[in-house]
Parts: C-alpha cells; structure tokens; sequence
C-alpha cells in the first residue's frame, strides 16, 4: 500500500513536469515544426513512465525504511532522540532559508524539485549530526554535566565501566564488598536494555541468567565505597554493544570489567585496563579435581549420543557421559577430568552411582 501511494505521488509529479516541459519546449526553438499537442501528450508519457519507475524503487525505500523505524528509534537513547528531533527541526529552518532563492531564481519546473532535495537533505544530515553529538550538544546547554566519568574527576574515584557478562557471572559484587573494587562502577544504558532483553527471554537458562545480571546491578547500590551509575551515552557510528563499551572505555580513561574473552582481548590491544573477574575467580579458586563429587541440574544434551551439559554455579561448563536422558533434573556427578581452555575451565563426569 505504501509503495503504491509513494508511487502514485511521484508518478503524477513526474507527468506534471513533462506536461510543463512538452508545452515550453516548441516556444524553445525558432521555427519549431514541432507539433505542441504531440509535444505535449509525449511530454506527459514519458514524465509518466519515468515517475513510475523512480516511484516503485522510492517506494521501496520509504517502506524500509519505516520498517527499521522503530528499531532505530528502540535502540537510541532519550538524549540522541531529542538531540536528533532538534537537529531535524534545525536542518528544516535552514533548507527553507536555501530553498527560498532557488524557487525565486529558477524555473518552477527545476526550482521546486530542486528546492524539495536540499530541505530534504538538510534536514537528514541536521538530526543525523545533531544525534551524533547529543552529549556535547547537552552539556552546551546546561542539560548534563560537564565532567565525564574519569579516574582525574572531581571525586578522585576510579572509573570502571560493567558489561553484561561482568554483571551475570556476579563476582564482581564479590570483589566491591571485599573492597578489591572502589570507585565509580558505570552501567551504559544499552547494556542495561541487554540485560533486560536477556531477562525477558523465552529461554529458561538465559532468562535466569539476565534476572541475575540485573539483581547483582541492584545489590552494589548498597555495597559501600562503591558508587554505581547509569549514563545514556552511547558512542555514534557504532551497532555493537562490544564497540560501544570499548568506545566509552576509550574517551573515559576507564577500566573496563567483562568476562568476555574476545572483548578483553580486543580493549586489551586497545591500551585500555581490563579486569577479567572469571580469569581472576580462575586463579584464586580451588580447583575441583578429578574423583570429586558435584550436584548440577542438567540443562541440555551435549553435541555427543548420550551427554548432558550443566553448569555450576560460577558458570563452569561441565559435560556429563549418559546425562541426555536427565535432562531437567538436579543430579550428583563425579569429576572424570578437566581441561583448560581460553575461555575457562571445562569439566568432564559421569553420572554418580
């Protein structure tokens, strides 16, 4: 129906300016032979079939585009929302303000479409650049304050910025209340809507996982020589939530806390201070050995005929032989063997008899 609609517009609009040009165009020449009237119905034809053509591709990119609409508007922040609705109201003033000589100066058949493009594409480049520089663009206006998280800031704090992973394993409350972590603990605002989206899964396990992310945020509120808070900057030009944490980590000076390895690894490289809470639980952790006995729930069959896979509560992966047919139930185990891989520990047991 849109793709139609937008059609239907241009396609008219196209037949009206090969109408106006098929009528001008024998006055354009001395001693035209040309016919007006044919002059003017091919004038009209071809206006026609170009509108239908450029309405069809235009349509479609008018339907995509508020197909993407609300993820877009979803995934921004409120600051980059306002910023951005500013910014096209500004880039709508100053597209008139071009717009207006280029009417007056220019035949209507070239200065109105004209005029249309350069209202249009001001107007996306105000709110794309507005949006871009919502922080700054607050802090200008007395909306936010100046001083952005930072270990030189006025409390003389340390910063750290949380992720997701950093909030689900838990450890980190751990490590504020034993005091090994003071300052300022910073939670962007899209790793919030990440935890909230894991929260709100289908999925039992993720569910839980998300729920737990979202309590440990809760519990260092109260957790002393901690200060946590929130910011709803988010670095432009950037899709993933990784980027943006590193983007932050970047222009704050902070450390960034994760559990994620590739993301460690990749801020690691960047020169930014990294503190791996499951790589420090790793090594301060007793080690379960070989022969010793755990309760899990088993939680899903394994890539293997016959396996389980659980975990403990510390998020250790353990794969149980002739555990498929468990699936569900909390049950013993024995510790066959462990191995060490780059992203932890890996258990191996068999059912207890």
């Amino acid at each position: 129906m849109i793709i139609e609609a937008v059609r239907l517009v241009i396609t008219l609009a196209f037949t009206a300016i090969g109408f106006v040009i098929g009528n001008s165009l024998p006055g354009w020449t001395e001693g035209s032979t040309i016919d007006p009237d044919v002059s003017i119905i091919m004038g009209a034809l071809v206006g026609a079939g170009t509108g239908y053509v450029l309405g069809g591709l235009t349509g479609r990119l008018v339907r995509k585009g508020l197909d993407r609409a609300p993820d877009l508007v979803a995934r921004a922040t409120g600051p980059q929302l306002f910023a951005g609705t500013f910014g096209l109201l500004a880039g709508l003033l100053v597209g008139v303000v071009f717009a207006v000589p280029i009417v007056l100066l220019l035949p209507p058949v070239i200065g109105w479409p004209l005029a249309a493009l350069v209202v249009l594409v001001l107007a996306s480049a105000g709110s794309r650049v507005f949006a871009s520089r919502s922080g700054d663009l607050l802090v200008a206006a007395g909306i936010r304050d100046a001083r952005p998280p930072s270990a030189s800031g006025a409390t003389g704090l340390p910063s750290f910025l949380v992720d997701s992973s950093a909030a689900i394993d838990g450890r980190l409350l751990e490590l504020c209340r034993a005091g090994l972590v003071r300052g300022e603990i910073w939670v962007p605002g899209f790793v919030i809507d990440e935890l909230q989206g894991i929260a709100d899964s289908g999925e039992k396990r993720k569910r839980r996982r998300g729920r737990r992310g979202l309590d440990v945020l809760d519990a260092l509120r109260d957790v002393p020589d901690t200060v946590l808070k929130s910011t709803d900057e988010s670095p432009a030009g950037f899709e993933e939530v990784d980027a943006k944490l590193v983007a932050l980590a970047v222009k704050w000076d902070a450390t960034l806390i994760s559990t994620d390895h590739n993301l460690t690894k990749a801020a690691s490289l960047r020169g930014i201070k990294v503190l791996n809470p499951h790589a420090l639980g790793e090594s301060l952790r007793p080690s379960v050995a070989p022969g010793d006995v755990v309760s899990i729930e088993i939680e899903r069959e394994g890539t293997e005929p016959g396996q389980g896979v659980g975990f403990l509560d510390d998020g250790t992966m353990v794969v149980v032989e002739g555990g498929a047919s468990l699936v569900g139930q909390t049950i013993e185990i024995e510790v066959a063997s462990a191995m060490r891989t780059s992203i932890g520990r890996m258990l191996f047991g068999r059912v207890d008899q």
